[in-house]
C-alpha cells in the first residue's frame, strides 16, 4: 500500500523527517504531535512511509521503535541496511555508514537483520 494521497497528516510527518536528519522515536513523534493527530494515525502513516521506502525502522535497546529517512530505497526493496548506534548516557541514536557483513547460513534465507551498537556518543565522551 503506497502513500498516494499527501494528506495534511502525511505532509506533517514528511516535514519532520526532512527537518530532522537524525532518527526519531515513535514516542517522540506522538508527544510532539499531540493535538494534531492521534497515535493510531501516526503509526498508520509510518507504516505506509516504510512500505514506500521513505523511512526505515529499527528497535532501540529498550524495544522502542525508531524511524529514519531512507536513501535510495523503494517500495520493493530497502537498500539502506546499516547498523545503528545508541548512546547509553543521552539516548541519542545515529545511523552508521559502516558496512557489517551478515553471514550466509546453510539451509536458511535471511530476509531481515538489525544491528544496534550501544556505547557513548562523542558528546558524552567529553
Amino acid at each position: 500500500m503506497g502513500v498516494i494521497r499527501k494528506t495534511k497528516s502525511v505532509q506533517t510527518l514528511l516535514a519532520i523527517f526532512e527537518k530532522n536528519k537524525a532518527a526519531i522515536s515513535a514516542v517522540q513523534l506522538i508527544d510532539s504531535l499531540k493535538g494534531q493527530m492521534n497515535k493510531t494515525t501516526i503509526y498508520r502513516i509510518l507504516e505506509r512511509l516504510e512500505n514506500d521506502g521513505i523511512v526505515h525502522s529499527f528497535l532501540d535497546k529498550d524495544g522502542l521503535s525508531w524511524y529514519a529517512t531512507c536513501h535510495g530505497c523503494s517500495a520493493s526493496k530497502h537498500l539502506d541496511v546499516h547498523p545503528h548506534f545508541q548512546c547509553q548516557d543521552c539516548g541519542k541514536i545515529d545511523c552508521l555508514s559502516v558496512e557489517i557483513k551478515i553471514p550466509t547460513i546453510p539451509n536458511r534465507e535471511i530476509n531481515f537483520s538489525q544491528v544496534l551498537l550501544i556505547g557513548k556518543c562523542e558528546d558524552c565522551l567529553l
